[in-house]
């Protein structure tokens, strides 16, 4: 993957590294020369990873505040610094449904990895970048904090919102600091977890499917680059934003699977 140097002498912090968007952003951030700090669960792919990209491997769970502090901590200590937190674990298990049929305990699970996570991550980054007077910070929200999804994931949907609302406050907040603070809002991404929606539901995937006017899912790599760009200085009047990467998706009506409007 060649780059153009934008992330040059860049320190990086990407929590869920080690696949999908993540791991695709990792090595976009290489490529465009930024040193990669991953915080993630894969202790068995995640050394290898780091090493493959010059950089490092934290094992973390978001979800405990310790161990995002000690993340954080090890890339200020190691590196001296940290110019981006690209707050990105999540997790979309089968049990988020309907409101109907989600217990409280699958509700807490989702939101303690996707949206008290991305908190403890902010929360743990800001003082380096204070420190700094400069840094940037993106969360990974989703289409489904800006519009209502077609397949039901009711606490997956309200984590998303929370990190969206999350990302405005802040990057409000920090403005005059020199910290900008967005949110990336990816449309349905071909990772793992959706290749294995499509294997396990079928029905439900194809429905995600049917309302992106693109008629395609996005590949990581695009995500990643749209990560790359908020990243960079040449964001350096985006903050408190929305960036959405979804195909056309947030902005459509119902479009065909087999229509192309010719």
């Amino acid at each position: 993957m060649a780059g153009t140097g934008k992330l040059n002498g860049k320190i990086a912090v990407i929590t869920g590294g080690c696949s999908g968007i993540g791991l695709a952003t990792a090595r976009k951030f290489t490529a465009e020369g930024a040193t990669v700090v991953i915080g993630d669960l894969d202790t068995r792919n995640g050394a290898a990873i780091a090493r493959e990209l010059g950089g490092s491997f934290v094992r973390t769970d978001v979800a405990l505040e310790e161990d995002v502090n000690a993340l954080f901590a090890h890339a200020k200590a190691t590196y001296g610094r940290v110019d981006v937190a690209f707050n990105n674990a999540g997790i979309s298990p089968a049990d988020d449904d309907s409101i109907l049929k989600t217990g409280i305990a699958a509700w807490d699970k989702v939101q303690q990895v996707n949206l008290t996570s991305v908190y403890l991550c902010c929360k743990a980054v800001l003082p380096y970048m204070l420190e700094q007077g400069a840094g940037s910070i993106i969360n990974t929200a989703s289409f489904v904090a800006i519009m209502g999804a077609a397949t039901s994931q009711i606490s997956y949907t309200a984590s998303k919102g929370g990190v969206l609302a999350m990302t405005r406050e802040l990057g409000v907040q920090f403005a005059k600091k020199g910290i900008r603070v967005n949110a990336v809002c990816p449309g349905p991404v071909n990772t793992p977890l959706l290749q294995e929606l499509f294997a396990k539901d079928p029905e439900r995937a194809a429905r995600r499917l049917i309302h992106i006017p693109m008629g395609r899912f996005a590949e990581p790599e695009e995500i990643a680059n749209a990560v790359a760009f908020l990243a960079s200085d040449e964001s350096s009047f985006i903050t408190a934003t929305d960036f959405l990467v979804d195909g056309g998706l947030s902005n459509a009506y119902v479009t065909s699977l087999d229509s192309d409007f010719d």
